[in-house]
């Protein structure tokens, strides 16, 4: 396969693209900042330099084209405000989506986050907020789509050393940790995966391994 991976130099999607490229998959990493090439090409991926924010949506399409599916990892991130939620977390996946629709890739997988769906609880602070409606939207736009999309929400993401051991399925899963290397290793598996075209997975650490996790889901 040949991925195109939109955020590509955050925790996961550089433990998602070693897997991919190890697997003998194609990856093309898309970054703003050029002095992070190095990282991707580590990995075994192809760096790609657009700034969704800034660049033409139309360089987007030509990145994408080409590809047999598309993951959006990208997020405004830590120390982020409110309005960088919606450019970023909404409007880059509003902006992949439109990309791989334009340039028919069908699939397309998505990172969300737990909490998803559901308005946050009273009195939660205005870029939390902004962020869980973010990401409800970004998932919304997909689900309107008629591309073979998966969103995936990850439980609390730790960096500790992955096991892959998850439980894995529709909400709700219930919250608890997850490490971000076993949230990779999940990506990985569900990409080839159709059994999860059109759904909506929760992803925690658990006791199934990844592989039959995935595979149990109907």
């Amino acid at each position: 396969m040949r991925v195109v991976i939109a955020g590509g130099h955050g925790k996961i999607a550089l433990l998602l693209a070693g897997l991919l490229t190890r697997d003998g998959h194609q990856v093309h990493a898309l970054i703003r900042d050029p002095a992070q090439a190095a990282d991707i090409t580590a990995t075994g991926g192809v760096p790609v330099i657009h700034d969704m924010e800034r660049d033409d949506p139309a360089d987007l399409v030509g990145a994408v084209a080409g590809s047999d599916a598309v993951v959006f990892a990208a997020g405004a991130g830590p120390g982020s405000g409110v309005d960088r939620k919606y450019t970023v977390d909404l409007g880059g996946s509003v902006q992949l989506a439109d990309a791989a629709d334009r340039a028919g890739v069908r699939r397309f997988v998505q990172i969300s986050t737990m909490g998803a769906g559901q308005p946050p609880a009273p009195g939660t602070d205005e870029v939390w907020a902004a962020y869980i409606d973010a990401k409800t939207k970004a998932e919304e736009d997909l689900r309107a789509r008629a591309l073979d999309w998966t969103v995936v929400r990850p439980g609390r993401l730790t960096d500790a050393e992955g096991n892959g051991l998850i439980t894995l399925g529709p909400p709700p899963v219930g919250r608890a940790d997850v490490p971000r290397a076993d949230v990779a290793a999940t990506l990985a598996s569900i990409l080839v995966a159709d059994n999860t075209f059109r759904r909506t997975l929760e992803v925690v650490s658990g006791h199934d391994p990844i592989q039959s996790a995935v595979a149990a889901i109907r």
